[in-house]
């Protein structure tokens, strides 16, 4: 047979897959209609297990494949009634309620609450974030939240991950307990550099000080210095840097910003200490009051699933069956259950674009836990 025979018999094959495939869509409105009607869930997982056995078992040496297809066919089919049963889904609720007027611009001002003292990186992320706001200087994370809480700040800025030291997993678990919502976000090159009381020499240190990101951030610059240098976590780079001129001893160096040496009278050992020049940290601004503003084109989750097999599969699904992009997928242990995890996504996503919330809605009623942190912009 030749070439062209072939592809044309495959193109007529292809041609009645598509009418079929475009039947099977239709009567999945259907189906969405009836399980309104008789408030039936989405999901009928006996069925589906049923449908793809026989499939395997009629298809032969072919069962991977087909069971591959048809595992495809049905997810497309879940997104479509999904998103013809998203309506009154709380997820979706919670967010047409915070959807702001499509011409209300973002507030440059307000009074925004951030972890450290002046000079630390999370300030410089709060003047982009908010271009005039008013900065409140705390000790703590758990203390942006309840400055924001109390009504005393409108905003908090926090470190949400670093693209070589990963997340900061202490926020996310206060974004999920304390139920604060994220409204805009920034990137920083963090750059970092060793710093000393004047008269002090790079021979001299014994100890590095700063926060466990920074340190994280730097470790093979430490690690050359040999084992006689150890190291201090601390609150904040801008405290370590604040602590080391306070205290005046030779020994004790902070890894900071080089505009802290300028800040607390401190000379620059060596610059640019961290591994790699692209040294990144994404911070947030977060408020406990929802607001989406136009050109929010992120969406952040928490998510848990059953500790099953394809459990984590299934809500990959939902994702890819709808065209979403997953910037983002990172577990983390649930606390006090073995071997079980929680999920932190980031989704390229607009909540106007066409399946976005029925598939939330979708994530929300089959997650073991969902919560929602935010649809906003990074700027």
């Amino acid at each position: 047979m030749e070439l062209s025979e072939i592809r044309r018999e495959i193109d007529e094959i292809d041609q009645g897959i598509l009418e079929l495939f475009l039947k099977r869509m239709n009567l999945s409105i259907e189906v969405a209609k009836y399980k309104i009607q008789n408030n039936l869930p989405v999901l009928n997982r006996e069925r589906e297990r049923q449908i793809l056995k026989d499939v395997m078992a009629k298809a032969g040496e072919d069962e991977a494949y087909a069971y591959r297809l048809f595992s495809v066919l049905m997810a497309l089919s879940k997104a479509k009634q999904g998103n013809l049963m998203a309506g009154s889904a709380p997820v979706c609720e919670a967010i047409r309620a915070s959807v702001k007027p499509i011409d209300e611009i973002f507030p440059e001002t307000g009074m925004i609450a951030v972890q450290g003292i002046e000079g630390a990186n999370s300030q410089e992320a709060s003047e982009k974030l908010v271009k005039r706001g008013n900065i409140l200087y705390v000790k703590t994370f758990a203390a942006i939240f309840d400055a924001v809480e109390s009504g005393f700040c409108d905003y908090g800025v926090l470190p949400i991950e670093n693209n070589i030291n990963g997340s900061v997993r202490a926020v996310y678990e206060l974004m999920r307990e304390r139920k604060f919502a994220i409204v805009r976000s920034t990137r920083l090159n963090i750059r970092h550099s060793l710093l000393a009381v004047p008269g002090a020499s790079l021979s001299d240190i014994r100890e590095i000080t700063s926060h466990e990101q920074a340190l994280g951030q730097c470790s093979n610059f430490i690690h050359s210095l040999g084992d006689h240098v150890h190291t201090a976590a601390c609150l904040n780079t801008a405290v370590a840097a604040r602590d080391v001129a306070k205290n005046g001893d030779k020994s004790v160096a902070s890894l900071s910003s080089r505009q802290c040496a300028k800040l607390y009278g401190l000379n620059v050992l060596k610059d640019d200490v961290q591994d790699s020049a692209n040294n990144y940290t994404r911070f947030i601004l977060v408020t406990n009051k929802p607001a989406v503003y136009a050109g929010a084109d992120r969406i952040s989750l928490i998510v848990s699933c059953e500790n099953r097999a394809g459990a984590l599969e299934e809500i990959l699904s939902m994702l890819s069956s709808r065209g979403v992009n997953m910037s983002k997928l990172e577990s983390y242990p649930v606390a006090g259950r073995d071997f079980e995890s929680q999920f932190y996504l980031d989704l390229d996503a607009n909540i106007y674009a066409p399946g976005v919330m029925g598939m939330l809605s979708d994530l929300e009623k089959r997650c073991e836990s969902f919560t929602f942190l935010g649809a906003y912009a990074q700027v």
